[in-house]
């Protein structure tokens, strides 16, 4: 067997949409679009993706909230015209309780039960100087317990595989978690990550905490590599110097830089796999193409796919 051309030793092989014995799952992340053309763009994704019959799909806050209306909106058009499991990403900044309150019981009359609950980057941007709300939810861990005193919403939220940039060390890193756990968390999706021995190790350090919620790896799908590398240095993210180098010269070759994207989080996922883990969190950017090329390469197919050309006769 030809072993892993990206990471030495892991074996390429998969087992189609499953992974140690259990059914490949998968959910994509939105943003809001602000103009026509990207709500025509995000309605396309979503029509794509959709017949992958993701496990949900969630729709993100702007930093400070600012995309709070937009974000109200799109999860309610996904949710109606797709027929999709929608999970609303809240968070604590720039609004208070009172608001934030509204908003979530708006989303659970609408029948949107799953809500992500982050603490949320401060108004002037991930890296800025974070100030709770005088009125507000200070921590997503206050966020949440004031969710599940509104109704029980399945609860999503944030690990961190390389720290938040805000933790000083692990053991602050993990007590936070464990705040958010106690509050009423269903699952932990992290943070992207390149290195899957990072989100490994990452994993065993919250098991070995006592933390059993599910843990769903978060994967990046960002082809334009100068973007990517902004993202990466405001979340504390390590871009590993083999990717790097796979980059160079490609500035203007947009076309090369979507296939490597996509083949990248497709090995990162098959050496997931190799682990055990089965599900996997995409981060669109309201793209269909890379993530529905990923999620081929993993085993999955549409529905209407779902027979072999050999079984339908």
């Amino acid at each position: 067997m030809t072993a892993n051309p990206i990471w030495p030793g892991a074996a390429p092989s998969l087992k189609p949409a499953r992974a140690g014995g259990r059914e490949i799952e998968v959910s994509f992340e939105f943003f809001p679009p602000k103009t026509e053309k990207m709500e025509e763009q995000l309605k396309t994704a979503v029509q794509k993706l959709a017949p992958l019959s993701p496990a949900f799909v969630s729709v993100t806050y702007g930093a400070g909230g600012t995309t709070r209306e937009r974000t109200h909106r799109t999860v309610k058009s996904i949710a109606h015209q797709n027929g999709l499991k929608v999970a609303a990403h809240l968070t604590c900044v720039s609004a208070a309780r009172s608001e934030v309150d509204d908003v979530a019981q708006a989303y659970h009359a609408a029948g949107v039960k799953h809500i992500v609950a982050l603490r949320g980057d401060p108004p002037d941007g991930a890296g800025a100087c974070y100030a709770p709300h005088p009125d507000g939810y200070a921590y997503a861990s206050d966020l949440i317990a004031g969710l599940k005193r509104i109704a029980d919403f399945e609860i999503s939220v944030a690990g961190y595989p390389e720290m938040h940039p805000e933790s000083p060390d692990w053991p602050v890193e993990i007590e936070n978690l464990k705040r958010k756990v106690d509050a009423g968390a269903s699952r932990i999706i992290t943070q992207f990550c390149f290195c899957p021995d990072t989100l490994i190790a990452y994993i065993e350090r919250v098991r070995a905490a006592g933390i059993n919620l599910p843990i769903v790896p978060g994967i990046m799908l960002q082809p334009n590599f100068a973007g990517l590398t902004r993202m990466a240095g405001l979340c504390g993210t390590h871009i590993p110097d083999w990717m790097r180098n796979m980059h160079v010269g490609l500035d203007d070759d947009e076309q090369t830089r979507q296939l490597l994207s996509a083949s990248i989080a497709a090995n990162y996922c098959a050496r997931l796999q190799q682990e055990g883990l089965s599900s996997f969190h995409f981060y669109t950017l309201n793209r269909a193409d890379l993530a529905y090329a990923t999620c081929r390469v993993l085993g999955l197919k549409p529905a209407s796919a779902s027979k072999s050309p050999a079984s339908a006769q």
